[in-house]
Order: structure tokens, then C-alpha cells, then sequence
């Protein structure tokens, strides 16, 4: 019986042996890197997936208090619904495209306002 390292150096001893997977230093081969993935956008679909419309909660309205303590947003008379996210907070899925979301970073400002 094998050991699991022997195994291992057996099949990579192998591998190498392989004139299919040795690599050449050919001029026209051009090592890369991989091309980056690029998520599809999101449609309406039968299955009830509601699209994401950009500001329509009007976020844009409250960027001043960007980088300040989370107690600002108090001071901003915000009529619609809001919710702060605390840095690594946990948040339910349910998605409101009237909600202004305020995200907190470690220190507790706000490092970032979008809709949802």
C-alpha cells in the first residue's frame, strides 16, 4: 500500500514524463492572465426578481455626511426608510428600492450610501 505523500509524488512523476504537459518557451506563446468574469445584468424574470434601479431611493441626496460618525444621519430629516449596516453587520435579503442604506466601516462613519 501506497502512503498518501507517495501517491501524490507517483502521480506528479508521471505528469511530468508527459510530453503533452511539459511547457515550451515558444516566441508565440504569450502567457496571460485569465480574463476577468463579468456578471451577466440582472432582468426581470417569471421568477419575481425585482430589477435594481439606480438612486431610486435618491441616496445621492445625503453624500455630505460621507466619511462622518453614523450619529449624522439623525440630522438629516430623512422621510423615507433608512437602515444603517454596522461594519460587518448582518442584513436580511429583502430588497427596498425606497430604502436608504447607510454602511458603517470599523470606526463607525459612514463609508458608503446606496439603495436597498
Amino acid at each position: 500500500m501506497l502512503r498518501p505523500f507517495s501517491a501524490i509524488a507517483a502521480v506528479l512523476a508521471l505528469a511530468a514524463c508527459n510530453p503533452d504537459t511539459a511547457l515550451e518557451d515558444t516566441p508565440d506563446q504569450v502567457m496571460s492572465s485569465p480574463a476577468p468574469h463579468m456578471t451577466p445584468a440582472v432582468t426581470l424574470g417569471a421568477g419575481g426578481l425585482e430589477e435594481r434601479e439606480p438612486d431610486t431611493c435618491g441616496a445621492v441626496n445625503y453624500v455630505s455626511v460621507l466619511g462622518q460618525p453614523a450619529s449624522q444621519i439623525q440630522t438629516l430629516a430623512i422621510t423615507r426608510p433608512y437602515r444603517v449596516v454596522e461594519w460587518r453587520g448582518v442584513e436580511d435579503q429583502i430588497y427596498n428600492p425606497q430604502r436608504v442604506v447607510f454602511r458603517l466601516d470599523a470606526a463607525g462613519n459612514i463609508y458608503n450610501i446606496d439603495c436597498g
